[in-house]
């Protein structure tokens, strides 16, 4: 990979791009200077009676008529420009957008376990608009005025090297001066660029909290946090500003210092005879002509080198092993088996899995209870290979899940949890999510199937109403129950159930029961229970303890054996009988 392309973290299409783009700013850049041609000329033809000639009308009316057509070019030019350049840049960043998200999307539950929602956010979204904004307005534009004023002053120079040399000299000064500077820069832009994240984290951290805090009177208290990481972001961002003011502005002086040399070494030369009044004024006009880009594109210069802080940052994302397995293996047993596996959530070791080995047969109903944080969910999450283990290895039906590609994998199984995550959508898309290839009347089966009819029929516009984010107008049985419709329409053969109706009303969940009835129908179920009276009839109950299986049997298999599982049956039993008094 050519390192240009390598550096800006482009696809084989955006690096040809960004060179057709570079070529069409200067095929721009030299069709301006067409105009100005025409006017230097229409300029000589005006002055020739101050040296007693006269104007020839005949050719004014020529170069209006070039002048006509150069404009049109322009136009033509320009145009050409803004598809190869703009739309071009614009359609990269969709590419690597997408990349990035369908990075993200197979990285293991790991890396959100290090990285905030905010900072994964801003690659998404600042990271990536910072590489639009530079490959659609700076590095083209750069590159073009390199060349061109390259070519403008060697051509010059064959007419007057001392000219082109005072209208050429100041350009690389000024453009050292900002490279220069670029390490000072590096820091600024980084110590920004960690205050921007820690704000956006105060700022998640205090809109999904609101509710606590105004419940709780924490608004001070919380406010402060916030109010000290945007402080501090805007310290930082003057600071970088004037930082990058300051030696863009030397830079500019520098640059524009060229007018005044050109200005000095014409005037010298002019005098001393060893140029003509008119070349010279050629000269002056030029040297302003083409500093002007210049002068904007310096201004520019600072966030190309910021943009090398987030393309390293993406890079850095895309350089972490996703998750990856085998597509194509079928699974037809669908026994699940533990055989002496450990699990650590992090790096110092804490363990939430210890040498566990157990069996959950196929075609039957397994529950995993225990106290709380004793490795429930945890469990589940492994099995669906949402980590993968520390040690050991579990396989469904003899086949070991770290040798499945995680989505090849996930199309074995269905879960329902707690707490349902929805999308700012209609009803009718949130349920295909189960099964994108459904038709309308699998969905609405699977909706009625999930007794979701119930309510939709009262949505103004029933099966196309927009949910909300993340379902804020339904309730929680009626959340529930599209998660479910989601599990039937998928109709995968393991199920995991995680206290699916843990925190309903009871009509909610006698509703909700009876379409959980539908769904296990001769699957591989794992329920998470912590209300045991509801798993009394499994076909075999796992009793976790401090992530190590305790016990294992049927309910009154346990209740015999005297142990955990009785201990915290009993305890639930009396607190059957608690009420407010």
């Amino acid at each position: 990979m050519p390192k240009l392309q390598a550096a800006f973290m482009l696809t084989d299409k955006g690096y040809k791009d960004l060179k057709k783009a570079i070529a069409a700013c200067t095929l721009s850049n030299f069709s301006m200077m067409l105009s100005f041609i025409v006017m230097i000329q229409m300029i000589i033809e005006l002055i020739k009676p101050l040296s007693g000639g006269e104007v020839a009308w005949t050719k004014m009316w020529m170069l209006l008529g070039a002048g006509i057509l150069a404009a049109l070019l322009i136009f033509l030019s320009l145009r050409n420009d803004y598809k190869k350049t703009y739309i071009v840049s614009y359609l990269e960043s969709e590419n690597t957008r997408v990349t990035l998200a369908e990075q993200i999307r197979k990285l293991p539950m790991s890396f959100f376990n290090d990285k905030d929602i905010s900072e994964v956010t801003t690659h998404l979204m600042d990271d990536v608009a910072t590489s639009e904004h530079v490959l659609s307005h700076v590095v083209p534009q750069i590159a073009a005025n390199a060349i061109s004023v390259t070519v403008i002053c060697v051509m010059m120079a064959f007419y007057d090297w001392r000219m082109a040399l005072a209208i050429f000299i100041t350009v690389p000064l000024a453009f050292a001066i900002i490279f220069i500077s670029r390490r000072f820069y590096g820091k600024l832009h980084k110590k920004h660029l960690e205050a921007k994240m820690a704000a956006a984290g105060q700022v998640q951290e205090y809109i999904e909290g609101i509710k606590v805090i105004r419940a709780c009177n924490l608004d001070g208290e919380k406010f402060s946090a916030l109010e000290k990481a945007l402080r501090t972001m805007k310290k930082l961002a003057i600071a970088m500003e004037f930082g990058t003011g300051v030696f863009v502005t030397g830079a500019q002086v520098v640059l524009q210092a060229g007018i005044g040399l050109t200005v000095l070494v014409g005037t010298t030369l002019l005098t001393g005879g060893q140029i003509e009044f008119v070349p010279m004024l050629l000269y002056m006009l030029v040297v302003v002509r083409i500093y002007g880009p210049i002068v904007t594109e310096l201004a520019l210069l600072p966030e190309f080198l910021y943009h090398r802080i987030a393309v390293k940052r993406m890079q850095k994302l895309m350089s972490i092993q996703p998750m990856e397995g085998n597509k194509e293996l079928e699974l037809k047993d669908f026994t699940i088996n533990f055989e002496k596996v450990d699990f650590q959530y992090n790096r110092e070791g804490e363990g939430a899995i210890h040498n566990m080995t157990t069996t959950i047969p196929a075609g039957g109903i397994t529950a995993l209870v225990g106290p709380s944080g004793s490795g429930k969910s945890t469990v589940s999450k492994l099995i669906a290979r949402f980590w993968d283990v520390s040690g050991g290895r579990i396989t469904v039906g003899g086949v070991d899940v770290r040798t499945l590609d995680p989505e090849h994998l996930m199309s074995y199984m269905s879960f329902v949890f707690q707490d349902v995550v929805l999308f700012n959508d209609t009803v009718y898309n949130n349920i295909r999510i189960g099964n994108m290839k459904a038709s309308r009347e699998e969905v609405l089966a699977a909706a009625q199937a999930a007794r979701c009819d119930e309510f939709i029929s009262r949505m103004p516009e029933g099966y196309d109403t927009l949910l909300g984010e993340n379902g804020s107008t339904l309730s929680g049985g009626e959340r529930q129950r599209l998660s479910i419709a989601r599990a039937l329409l998928k109709d995968a053969p393991i199920v995991m159930l995680d206290e699916a109706t843990a925190s309903l009303d009871p009509e909610s969940e006698a509703a909700i029961q009876q379409a959980i009835s539908r769904l296990i129908r001769g699957k591989t179920v794992i329920v998470i229970a912590h209300r045991l009276r509801t798993i009394r009839n499994a076909d075999k109950i796992i009793v976790l303890d401090q992530g190590r299986v305790a016990e294992e049997g049927t309910h009154e298999s346990l209740l015999e054996k005297n142990g955990l599982y009785k201990k915290l049956f009993n305890i639930q039993q009396e607190s059957l009988g608690w009420s407010v008094r």
